[in-house]
């Protein structure tokens, strides 16, 4: 189910990227919370690293446990920056700033190794400026450098009181900025810490006190439960409300999710979105600069929207099917077996 839900998240992700190069005030987009499914995404991954090693990075070790992680998670991040690359110079609708040779070979060499570098000024100073959603992948390692390093060990108690302490930093971060969408600009870098520190926290926290309530909430009610906080009317001061849904509505829907009872059919269909969530999330943004400079020569409307929206989702959707069948599986089939022998 929570494979399910990850998807889900991605989707929609993927639709308020599409959505928001041409109707940049949140206040009057439908999917102006779009950016809350990175917080989901920081709280399924503390439930599922908790799930799935806990009580194993004491036997593995931390390389074996953190080269585990890199094969699962850097084949996209390579492959991410190599098509923004592709797409900052094949952009038919832009212009493309006058850069050296040599300063893009500093971006594309620090999108690769996940080094935060907002060089560019006109994409709002991006951490990572030819694959703008690798900024929650940095936060990624770093949450499961920490997990394998300290958290996997810490008492539940301690848990608990870490993850109340930073629910108030997430808070403040959020009352100082006025919203909680920060974290993928060199601007707003340090927002991104405390979203993934709470999330993450709040993840394992669910796993390590074994909220898996059993409940009759299907893939399709959880589902709409997940797209009703990422559809929640943004305004003026929104953090207050963001922050309640990423301290208790999150982590409620991962218990829940946990806990749902699935048909055979329908757990084939989690599996599926499971596997499209990840290459999903780290191709769509190829197009995404692309569609906002076609969007702007042409100055297109919110009526002449959703068509193209729709027409750009569907495409990236089976492109990143594509890459998750040709790519990503096969190559992180391959890099397993050459750690084991």
């Amino acid at each position: 189910m929570l494979d399910g839900l990850r998807g889900v998240a991605a989707l929609f992700v993927v639709i308020f990227h599409f959505s928001e190069m041409v109707i940049w005030n949140y206040g009057k987009l439908w999917i102006g919370h779009g950016f809350l499914a990175v917080d989901f995404f920081f709280c399924l991954s503390g439930f599922v690293l908790g799930y799935a090693y806990d009580d194993r990075v004491a036997k593995i070790g931390l390389g074996s446990f953190l080269r585990t992680r890199l094969i699962r998670l850097q084949p996209m991040v390579v492959f991410g920056a190599v098509l923004g690359l592709i797409a900052f110079y094949a952009n038919p609708f832009g212009i493309t700033p006058g850069y050296s040779p040599g300063k893009i070979a500093l971006i594309f060499a620090t999108s690769v190794l996940l080094v935060p570098y907002g060089a560019m000024q006109e994409r709002g100073r991006n951490l990572f400026s030819l694959n703008a959603p690798a900024w929650s992948l940095f936060w990624e390692y770093i949450a499961n450098l920490v997990f394998g390093i300290v958290l996997y060990q810490i008492k539940r108690s301690t848990l608990v009181a870490l993850t109340v302490a930073l629910a108030g930093v997430l808070c403040w971060a959020g009352h100082r900025a006025g919203n909680l969408s920060g974290g993928w600009s060199a601007r707003n870098f340090w927002d991104g810490g405390a979203r993934v520190a709470f999330s993450f926290s709040a993840g394992l926290l669910v796993y390590r006190m074994g909220w898996r309530p059993r409940t009759r909430l299907g893939f399709t009610a959880l589902s709409v439960l997940l797209v009703l906080a990422l559809v929640m009317p943004y305004a003026r001061g929104a953090w207050l409300r963001e922050a309640a849904v990423i301290v208790v509505y999150f982590p409620l829907i991962v218990a829940l999710g946990a806990g749902a009872m699935v048909t055979p059919k329908i757990e084939r269909l989690c599996r599926f979105s499971g596997d499209l969530s990840y290459p999903l999330y780290m191709t769509h943004y190829t197009v995404i600069w692309i569609w906002g400079d076609y969007a702007k020569e042409h100055k297109l409307a919110t009526a002449g929207l959703w068509p193209a929206v729709a027409l750009g989702v569907s495409i990236m959707v089976i492109f990143a099917w594509t890459v998750f069948k040709l790519y990503d599986q096969p190559v992180r089939r391959y890099l397993h077996l050459r750690a084991k022998s």
